[in-house]
């Protein structure tokens, strides 16, 4: 009871400790599982015994005889489906040449050269060889985020990395499962007449079942067949189910038949499928807290002695610093990414959660089936795994200084709210050369602003963190405009620390409005522009227009003026060709003379 209960307390703290330090959650859970696992038996157990023992002799332990193996192929089904549920058709279609060219020709490098260096470098067969190759194209988003989150990108090098991660998670895990079925059937020769037959097999249930269910599902859900609170448990169980009968009908079928499911799931209209994944989400975090720090503990030092050879550190090199580069400068080949660009893309590549997990699944299934050098396979991407993640995120930052893609200045501006005020000062600043980015629960607005050319997305700020969003690592200024006073002092207590480098302003309060001694603290424009005014100045005129100020008392006559006879809102001071928000350059110590005055509103 007490090693159950202490995985689970291990495994959530290990999650707070990478939240709280920004790492990979994937390198504190399997460095606990080493020291409560082999680094506990070597040299700190008096008996030589594990803290946690998953399984021991055979038939001893916490899942004894195959109960780990049952055990772990459940879990890896529900990762693997949660990953196939994230993989959008028009996300492939739509993210730009150079990602395409990274999830499918890099992938392809990755996979045929990984293989021949592990073929010639460790002598292992050519089935395992490129089981291993398989394994580690797989990068994904939960060990790339924590890495980039905290460093200053231009936006195309951060969606490039980040739609990578995302996008070959399941498409690495289903090359992977592929590799792996058609190697372990007849006994693992894997070029006679019964071995295709039998990989055939498994494509067609697979597939089938995957398909079948994904609708079968579906249908259920969009016509309230099932209730509300019975949703996701109800989800869950199919998926478990898929998996067991598809395995029923054809050996070792069960991982590509989830992510199938997964992915015609995740493409068809399905009504509650964000609130799917978020619950998959959760139990995905649970399960991989508990799996990792089990597959660490269940390593042997006899393990880590495989890897105590040169061959282990030339297999990693040639990986991480020949291959790596070869892919990624082959996919950006006439691209717009410049050299440096290029290699910082090629130093980031830090293998994952899936990678590492399906490793251990199958290295057991073929030490089970007796395939010489399966030994090797777990122990071997554990490496790829563990050294990426490190590397990276010990690096990344440097490494970006040193070759110049590091952000001096965070100076993109992020509005929460897309209404037509809005929208119009986001177009004005656009014009003006900086990055603005819209984010509404509204989608007329956000479709509206997309119309308009405006980068903009569909956001519900209390659902959704914007903080694990790497696309906007180069924001600085943080601006609450919508029509709720909550949802702007929200926004404002929530994300100032994330994207508020250099201001987070918003409206005023109608109380603030209504108050006598109302203090200039962190509105956006004066302590007397609230969202009304806002918006009944581009009623009457929805225009930008600027006027010449010569000293400061034609500064505080002009405020006066725009406040009380034109009904107008004054929006930035533009000073030595540097605009700046009104709070912003009112508590600068920048002179109020030969400066612009931006307002909306009628023309004076």
């Amino acid at each position: 009871m007490l090693e159950l209960a202490g995985i689970i307390i291990l495994g959530i703290l290990a999650q707070w400790v990478a939240w709280k330090f920004k790492i990979p959650a994937i390198l504190p859970l399997i460095l606990i599982g080493l020291l409560v696992g082999p680094i506990a038996a070597e040299f700190l157990s008096e008996d030589g015994t594990k803290w946690i023992e998953p399984i021991w002799n055979g038939q001893k332990g916490l899942f004894p005889g195959d109960a780990l193996y049952y055990f772990v192929s459940l879990a890896i089904s529900i990762i693997l489906f949660e990953g196939g549920l994230t993989l959008k058709r028009n996300e492939i279609k739509n993210v730009g040449p150079v990602i395409t060219k990274l999830i499918t020709l890099g992938s392809a490098i990755t996979f045929f050269g990984a293989g021949i260096v592990a073929h010639y470098v460790f002598n292992l067969g050519w089935e395992l060889s490129f089981l291993f190759s398989g394994l580690i194209i797989v990068t994904g988003p939960t060990v790339i985020t924590p890495i980039l989150r905290n460093i200053p990108l231009k936006k195309d090098v951060s969606t490039v990395l980040k739609w990578e991660g995302i996008l070959i998670d399941p498409i690495g895990a289903l090359v992977a499962v592929l590799v792996f079925e058609f190697i372990s059937v007849d006994g693992g020769s894997g070029f006679t007449k019964t071995a295709l037959m039998e990989f055939g097999k498994i494509l067609l249930f697979g597939a089938s079942f995957g398909f079948t269910f994904a609708h079968a599902l579906a249908y259920a859900i969009n016509k309230k067949l099932i209730p509300h609170y019975l949703l996701n448990v109800v989800s869950l169980s199919a998926v478990l189910l898929v998996f067991v009968l598809s395995e029923m009908f054809a050996h070792e079928s069960g991982l590509l038949a989830v992510v199938v499911m997964g992915m015609v799931l995740g493409n068809g209209k399905l009504a509650n499928l964000k609130e799917l994944l978020y619950f998959k989400e959760s139990l995905s975090v649970l399960l991989i807290s508990i799996l990792f720090i089990l597959l660490s503990a269940n390593i042997n030092i006899e393990d880590l002695l495989l890897l105590y050879t040169w061959k282990t550190a030339a297999l990693f090199a040639i990986v991480v610093f020949i291959i790596r580069p070869l892919a990624v400068f082959a996919s950006t080949r006439n691209s717009n990414l410049k050299l440096n660009e290029k290699l910082f893309i090629s130093w980031v590549g830090p293998r994952g959660i899936v990678a590492a997990g399906i490793a251990s699944l199958f290295g057991s299934k073929l030490i089970k089936q007796g395939v010489e050098g399966a030994e090797y396979i777990t122990p071997l991407v554990f490496m790829i795994v563990l050294g990426t993640v490190l590397l990276n995120a010990t690096t990344a930052r440097l490494f970006a200084k040193m070759v110049g893609v590091f952000l001096k200045s965070s100076n993109a501006i992020l509005i929460i709210g897309a209404s037509n005020p809005a929208r119009i000062i986001a177009n004005y600043l656009k014009e003006k050369g900086k990055r603005v980015v819209l984010i509404d629960s509204n989608k007329k607005f956000i479709e509206t602003a997309l119309e308009n050319g405006l980068e903009a997305f569909t956001v519900n700020i209390y659902d959704d963190d914007l903080t694990d969003n790497i696309e906007l690592n180069d924001v600085g200024y943080l601006l609450a405009m919508t029509g709720s006073e909550a949802v702007n002092e929200y926004a404002i207590n929530s994300f100032s620390k994330s994207f508020g480098e250099h201001g987070a302003y918003r409206l005023a309060t109608s109380k603030e409005i209504r108050s006598t001694d109302s203090v200039n603290n962190n509105h956006l424009f004066t302590p007397k522009d609230d969202y009304i005014n806002l918006s009944e100045a581009f009623r009457d005129s929805p225009k930008i227009y600027e006027v010449e100020i010569a000293n400061e008392e034609e500064y505080n006559k002009m405020f006066s003026k725009l406040f009380n006879e034109l009904k107008s809102v004054p929006l930035f001071v533009k000073k030595d060709e540097e605009l700046y928000f009104i709070s912003e350059f009112e508590k600068s110590e920048k002179t109020k003379e030969n400066c612009k005055l931006i307002y909306l509103g009628k023309n004076i």
